[in-house]
């Protein structure tokens, strides 16, 4: 569901940049009074780069002539809690679009709204959370990530019909996207679910105590080893991204058949100064357009897989460090 920049006017794509922002430095607000941040650290990183790596794996949706990916978000606010979740969808999307050229420059803040602060700031604390309170069971996770998941997934397709709309993209009329929009990634939502269960399923066989914590403010993780965890995600991240990226299916995500199906294109041109400046930055910093080499003979997916994952658990963990820096400096008694 990554947008591309013709789908967006500049004033759409920078008011989603807008709103993005003000959800990120929620986000780093809240991590700066987070206890457990420092801790947590280690996991954002890898579990950052395996939603990379996970990300890569288009699954077929049979009977349509589409695909679906992971969109990873219900997964790391589960893992992490909302606000670190945020900053580590973040760090994907920015690799994603800065490195690959997977998804705008313009669109990035839609994608970041699109895909992280729906899941984490939205939907894990309003459906996935409440599940899970009272009881934290196998069952209770299933049924959680299901919903949860789909839920995500129907927003996040309902607001890239919307931008569209405010955008003043002619070419897809807001009744029909919708129509295709919805059924496609209601399918996909299904099949992130059932990942997204069997993953935190496993998380709650080896480390309860996680899940637990970040379902409640009052349970720490001082005695709690997130170090195995950090090294099966990062492990996962090498195997997939390296290897099972090679059997992604090459039919085109929701969004593309969505599109595809309306224009007989999978994308659409766009003209402006504002269009043309974001292609050619994006143009200039990825090296590996579409995860693949320059020479486009599709040789570069391991590569790209490898590559991604590590500039994502830098990235990420980057990201939680300077938040952690800051927060100690805050804190420490003046000279």
């Amino acid at each position: 569901m990554h947008m591309a920049d013709a789908l967006l006017s500049s004033p759409v794509g920078g008011a989603m940049y807008a709103t993005s922002a003000c959800a990120l430095g929620w986000a780093v607000k809240k991590l700066d009074k987070e206890p457990q941040l420092e801790r947590k650290l280690p996991l954002m990183a890898m579990s950052g780069a395996f939603v990379f790596a996970a990300q890569m794996i288009n699954f077929t949706i049979p009977g349509t002539g589409s695909s679906g990916h992971l969109g990873g978000g219900v997964l790391l606010a589960s893992l992490l809690g909302d606000a670190p979740a945020l900053l580590t969808i973040t760090a994907v999307l920015i690799v994603q679009c800065l490195f690959f050229a997977d998804g705008g420059l313009l669109a990035l803040g839609a994608n970041i709204f699109n895909m992280g602060v729906i899941p984490c700031l939205l939907v894990w604390p309003l459906i996935y959370r409440p599940i899970l309170r009272q009881e934290v069971t196998a069952k209770r996770i299933w049924a959680a990530s299901m919903l949860a998941s789909v839920v995500s997934l129907q927003l996040g397709a309902f607001c890239v019909v919307l931008e569209t709309l405010f955008s003043g993209v002619t070419e897809l009329p807001f009744g029909f996207f919708l129509s295709l929009m919805q059924p496609i990634h209601l399918a996909i939502g299904l099949v992130e679910g059932a990942v997204t269960a069997g993953i935190l399923t496993y998380v709650l066989q080896t480390r309860p105590e996680l899940l637990t914590a970040n379902l409640s403010t009052q349970i720490g993780l001082n005695s709690v080893s997130l170090k195995p965890l950090a090294v099966s995600l990062a492990v996962l991240a090498v195997l997939v991204g390296g290897g099972l990226s090679l059997l992604a299916s090459s039919q085109p995500d929701g969004l593309e058949w969505s599109i595809q199906r309306i224009t007989g294109s999978a994308e659409l041109e766009r003209s402006g100064a504002v269009h043309s400046q974001a292609a050619a930055v994006q143009k200039s910093l990825a090296v590996l357009p579409d995860y693949d080499f320059p020479s486009g003979e599709g040789q570069g997916t391991s590569a790209s897989g490898l590559l991604g994952a590590a500039l994502t658990c830098a990235l990420a963990g980057i990201m939680g460090l300077a938040v952690s820096f800051c927060k100690k400096r805050r804190s420490a008694p003046p000279a």
